[in-house]
């Protein structure tokens, strides 16, 4: 590690003492073991854990909402609002019975209308959802607690898909909130999780309140990953936004807050050489991270110009401009999440071959580009985005590119990507963003691959041989069979590039050691921590 740069951090850190963002007075020292303060990786903007896959948003949704299944340790799909269920021996039919004792925030009962309603909601957004409810005949209420689901197809994913652990998170909401149209954001918060959201302490940019659900009956089983007995052990959760590091890590050491979500790398040594403070890696599959292309619009609706873009890219430069010190990122030349099981090289060398500048700049004229304005979405308060939009924004002066660069916090971003106007018209053309390892790990999971126009992901690419191989991918019988698969979507996205893979790093996370009871899994999860 760059020691000079650690200094420097220290230095910032220290003179940071006694003082919070914005000029405000240092928060009083969190000695109260009922209030757990965490400082979150970015400011929560969308509430909505259906209409964005902001990490803000989905560790959100796990606080006030619950869902059907969800994922352990193993990666094994648990029921959790689900009591009972059953699946016919043709893979026709499932059946399901919700546990005793769910209660909406509201005080209303969770009825099988209200899983049905949001689950179909769900479905038009997630990328599995997609596939599954091309798969669903229907979805049919059989009293207040049982539903079922027949289906036209089998669908062996089914399962996986109700038990997301990440975005997008199928969470269960009221009916009457579930039909809001799902590109329309629910701005209620009225679940049935663990946690009540306080709507009146609700400050966009400083702080989110959270309050424990006295109500909620919690699954005997352990917890593991998002799983098992949801045990809530403080009454009250403050997320305050801190967008300056040297702050947050202050503010940290000092004992001002509880939990720092995702420090940079560079204050790793820092903190961990601080008594009071541990590290933890609760995500390890790592981190991905991604160049984004809007395809709607020119100049990257031409695929030449995305073409030139991939020659030219260099996840060295770019990791160790996210993250420094290489003991805590690696390259990874793939679509799908490094060290998983559809991780491949088919194509790989669009990545790993030497960069090319010359075939860059030929396949730029090709396109016919004139100079056209090309809008680099940066959002400068989140690890992901910040560094990457500085280097891309460098690459593509290189290339002659006329690149404005919008800088702007990653709350803005996660709504201006919405936007599939024009870039003159407050639209976007390009943006850099980080992935949880989970949700690269395969086709069912990546939200990047999907092409399938107006209904994909922002950037909205379309290439139906893409959608083609999906689609084999999910009815594939075999390991085997899918690992073949998964090679040839991986050479195609090569070829037709919906995006550029920048390569995998570490994250950790940073505690005060009086925590404990920390659930190791991808999305920051605050049931059975208790304070001391």
């Amino acid at each position: 590690m760059n020691q000079g740069l650690t200094r420097r951090r220290f230095a910032q850190a220290a003179a940071a003492f006694g003082t919070l963002a914005y000029g405000l007075p240092a928060l009083a020292q969190s000695s109260d073991a009922k209030i757990l303060k965490m400082i979150p990786q970015n400011d929560l903007r969308v509430l909505d854990p259906i209409w964005t896959t902001s990490y803000a948003t989905r560790n959100h949704g796990y606080m006030v909402f619950d869902t059907l299944f969800a994922l352990d340790a193993e990666m094994k799909v648990q029921p959790q609002m689900v009591g009972a269920y059953d699946v016919s021996p043709d893979g026709l039919r499932y059946n399901f019975t919700l546990r005793d004792g769910l209660k909406f925030h509201d005080g209303e009962p969770v009825r099988a209308a209200d899983c049905i309603a949001s689950v179909k909601r769900w479905a038009v957004r997630d990328v599995l959802g997609q596939a599954m409810a091309a798969a669903v005949d229907e979805m049919v209420p059989q009293g207040d607690k049982s539903f079922a689901f027949h289906l036209k197809s089998p669908f062996p994913l089914l399962l996986d898909g109700l038990a997301k652990v990440s975005t997008v998170l199928p969470v269960m909401m009221p009916e009457r909130l579930a039909k809001t149209d799902p590109y329309q954001q629910v701005t209620e918060m009225i679940g049935s999780g663990p946690f009540k959201f306080v709507k009146d302490e609700f400050q966009p940019g400083h702080k989110v309140v959270y309050l424990k659900n006295t109500d909620y009956v919690p699954r005997s089983e352990p917890p593991s990953w998002a799983s098992g007995g949801k045990v809530v052990k403080v009454d009250r959760v403050e997320w305050i936004s801190v967008p300056d590091a040297a702050t947050a890590a202050a503010a940290l050491m000092n004992g001002e807050v509880d939990w720092w979500e995702q420090p940079p790398s560079e204050y790793f040594q820092m903190l961990s050489a601080n008594p009071a403070v541990v590290l933890a890696n609760t995500n390890v599959l790592g981190q991905m991270t991604m160049l984004r292309f809007n395809q709607l619009h020119p100049p990257f609706d031409n695929v030449k110009m995305r073409q030139a873009i991939l020659a030219v890219t260099d996840q060295k430069e770019y990791m160790s401009a996210i993250v420094g010190d290489p003991e805590n990122w690696s390259a990874c030349p793939s679509f799908f999440t490094c060290g998983g099981p559809m991780a491949n090289d088919a194509g790989s060398e669009a990545l790993t071959s030497p960069r090319d500048f010359d075939k860059a700049k030929k396949l730029i004229a090709e396109a016919g580009y004139k100079g056209e304005r090309i809008v680099l979405l940066q959002a400068t308060d989140t690890l992901s985005s910040n560094a990457p939009g500085l280097v891309t924004a460098d690459l593509f002066r290189k290339l002659g590119l006329n690149v404005d660069v919008q800088v702007m916090d990653f709350g803005t971003l996660v709504t201006r990507r919405a936007s599939k106007e024009p870039p003159d018209k407050g639209g976007w053309s390009v943006f850099a963003t980080g992935w949880v390892g989970v949700d690269q790990i395969d086709p069912a999971a990546n939200q990047g691959l999907r092409a399938n126009g107006g209904e994909a992901w922002f950037g909205w690419p379309t290439d139906p041989k893409l959608e083609e191989l999906r689609a084999q991918w999910l009815a594939a019988p075999t390991l085997d069979a899918r690992q073949k698969i998964a090679a040839d979507i991986q050479r195609r996205a090569f070829e037709v590039v919906p995006y550029v893979p920048l390569g995998k790093y570490v994250t950790n996370t940073a505690l005060r050691k009086n925590l404990t009871g920390l659930i190791k899994a991808p999305p920051i999860l605050m049931w059975n921590i208790e304070k001391t």
